[in-house]
């Protein structure tokens, strides 16, 4: 009878023991990810604060006074950067679009460090936003990724700006 008690016992235990272990697998699962979704918010907000921050400034450093119809007139895309006067360390310098072209930051937020943000700037057909121009267009399209060693992906938001 003691032998057969001692086997219940320990089936019970094994049971017991394959269940909490299977509880603590999800709950592992569960909290991994909540906090890769917290990370992943938290690049979306950064890319989208940087795109309200380009979105702050002129078009073209030749529209920061008037705007142009002049195609030609229009900064071309190997002059893409900071110009005389901007530091590139500080986009609050920083007084068109185009400046922003090959900007990086790095952030560090209170879940996650090392987010890296980058910016490219291109011009892109009116009609087909996908279609990268190699002379000047009345269309900016912005890029910016966010990128983390907390992500498995980066994120990517895109944003055309129209002088028209």
């Amino acid at each position: 009878m003691g032998g057969i008690q001692m086997i219940l016992s320990l089936g019970a235990m094994l049971i017991f023991a394959l269940t909490s272990i299977g509880f603590n697998k999800a709950y592992l699962h569960t909290t991994t990810v909540e906090t890769e979704n917290k990370v992943y918010l938290t690049a979306f907000s950064l890319a989208d604060d940087m795109l309200e921050e380009i979105k702050a400034r002129s078009f073209d450093e030749k529209t920061i006074q008037f705007t142009t119809a002049n195609l030609a007139s229009l900064t071309t895309t190997g002059a893409f950067g900071i110009e005389l006067g901007e530091t590139s360390g500080n986009s609050k310098t920083f007084d068109d679009i185009d400046d922003f072209h090959n900007y990086q930051r790095l952030i560090s937020a209170p879940h996650a460090e090392d987010y890296n943000v980058k910016c490219k700037i291109e011009y892109v057909d009116g009609n087909d936003p996908d279609k990268v121009s190699s002379t000047q267009t009345f269309y900016k399209r912005v890029t910016v990724t966010v990128s983390s060693p907390f992500l498995r992906n980066s994120v990517e938001l895109k944003y055309v700006y129209t002088l028209k």
